[in-house]
């Protein structure tokens, strides 16, 4: 049984130098995988915050890699962004659009891939219940800090949430519920390969 692993351990080479080349591969898998994702975006006309695949990215991302490679990946994702990589949603780029009104949810995105990696090293992923509620902790995290930062250009936190998070909630739910088949279907695979033993 593997403790305090996430998928990403599964394969990670024991010799340290490998191991390092390894964990840089997966960061900017990582943050091509948020990337891609962010490409998948449809914008509301009554909301500056437009539906993404980014959320769903960035929480798998987390349970995948674990709280530091996570974190990690989000970083490196928002970094190409601010120094003008098209990378954000809709191919946006640039530092002010960390200081526009979905500037909170991409710090969120930090907060949020960490959390669900640390859960995951706990083996949160492993089980759908609990992994439904990785999700939705992790959600929750993201959207604490998108709301916050919104509100400031909404002009109160009920309209933020009018305009941040109700029309997504649909969205997410659907996130949630694919990202917890997923990741408990793929330990019972690897353990089904011999890769693992049983967890």
């Amino acid at each position: 049984m593997l403790t305090n692993a996430t998928y990403a351990d599964v394969l990670r080479p024991s010799n340290k130098s490998y191991s390092a080349y390894y964990d840089f591969v997966l960061i900017v898998a990582g943050t091509l995988l948020i990337t891609l994702c962010a490409r998948i975006a449809i914008v509301l006309p009554f909301s500056p915050v437009p539906v993404t695949g980014q959320t769903f990215a960035v929480l798998i991302t987390g349970a995948l890699l674990g709280a530091r490679r996570g974190c990690l990946s989000v970083l490196l994702y928002i970094m190409q962004g601010v120094l003008g990589l098209p990378v954000f949603s809709m191919g946006r780029a640039g530092f002010v659009i960390l200081l526009g009104p979905t500037g909170g949810y991409l710090v969120g995105f930090i907060a949020a891939a960490y959390v669900v990696g640390l859960l995951a090293e706990k083996g949160w992923d492993r089980w759908v219940v609990t992994a439904v509620l990785a999700m939705v902790i992790g959600s929750i995290v993201m959207y604490a800090f998108g709301l916050l930062w919104l509100s400031n250009f909404a002009g109160s936190i009920k309209a933020a949430l009018a305009l941040g998070l109700y029309p997504f909630i649909p969205g997410d739910l659907f996130k949630i519920v694919l990202a917890a088949a997923l990741l408990p279907s793929g330990w019972k695979l690897l353990e089904y390969r011999g890769l693992i033993k049983r967890y």
